[in-house]
């Protein structure tokens, strides 16, 4: 590195230095470095890195390295090999949580623009493991982070209303399947913050798993938490209180000071656990 060698030899070198340490972050750079100054073709790269995930370790699949070197070659290929998305998919089965794994997809399909091809993968991550918050984020991406062809930097495509019915039908038939999962509770949130629709539209749904007259039946804590916002945005706090008192008291005592520090924005006194 002193001497800036672009050589096999040097490429070679990189080689044993990542075996022995593959979070090695400096040595990850320079191989890119090398890799790009010798006449080499960047899919040979790529083959060399599917044989250290393909060989099962976790010390690769969960270093963040692997994944950003991954990424700096995929940059230098103009179309998406065919091999790629196979090669993710069997990667995600190993784990289907992997951060590295699930952000370098994002990246992936936002450089190739494969938004409309995604939709259908995130959804078997969810049937297989509707708790899958990974998927769940992922699908957030593909259905709310598309960038606008009009806009500026940073600017999202518009959703269309059909789309947020769907999304919001989506996560409903979630919500029944798994009501104490916290995943779909805020995926809901989100869509309707992004379609500016109230929360309150949704009471109903809530309230089939947090019925205020039925307090011993309660199934799901996320449900209450739903409802506390809905009715404090209606501004009926004494609702609002009574179910935020539920959850500190009964169906989520360990955040008590939390839930009371809820109840205190509304200007209601603290209950004791």
């Amino acid at each position: 590195m002193a001497k800036n060698e672009m050589s096999q030899k040097a490429l070679d070198l990189t080689e044993d230095v990542i075996g022995m340490n593959p979070a090695h972050y400096t040595v990850w750079l320079y191989r890119a470095k090398v890799v790009f100054s010798l006449p080499k073709d960047v899919s040979e790269e790529l083959e060399w890195l599917d044989s250290l995930t393909s060989a099962g370790s976790m010390k690769y699949l969960k270093n963040f390295q692997i994944w950003h070197h991954r990424q700096i070659i995929m940059a230098r290929i103009p179309t998406l090999p065919p091999t790629e998305i196979p090669f993710l998919a069997r990667t995600l089965s190993k784990d289907a949580k992997n951060y590295h794994v699930c952000s370098y997809r994002q990246w992936l399909v936002r450089h190739f623009s494969l938004w409309d091809s995604e939709l259908p993968y995130v959804e078997s991550l969810l049937r297989s493991d509707i708790r899958n918050n990974s998927a769940w984020n992922h699908r957030w991406y593909i259905v709310f982070g598309r960038p606008s062809l009009d806009g500026g930097l940073g600017e999202k495509e518009e959703v269309s209303v059909e789309v947020v019915d769907r999304e919001i039908e989506y996560v409903v038939v979630a919500i029944w399947q798994a009501p104490q999962n916290q995943s779909p509770w805020n995926y809901l949130r989100g869509v309707l913050k992004e379609s500016r629709r109230e929360l309150g539209q949704l009471k109903e749904l809530a309230g089939e798993f947090a019925n205020l007259d039925k307090e011993d039946e309660v199934s799901s804590s996320h449900a209450l938490d739903f409802l506390a916002d809905a009715f404090a945005a209606e501004n009926d706090e004494e609702r609002a209180g009574k179910v935020l008192e539920l959850l500190a008291k009964r169906y989520d005592p360990i955040r008590k000071n939390y839930w009371n520090y809820r109840r205190g924005l509304l200007g209601l006194g603290a209950v004791e656990a």
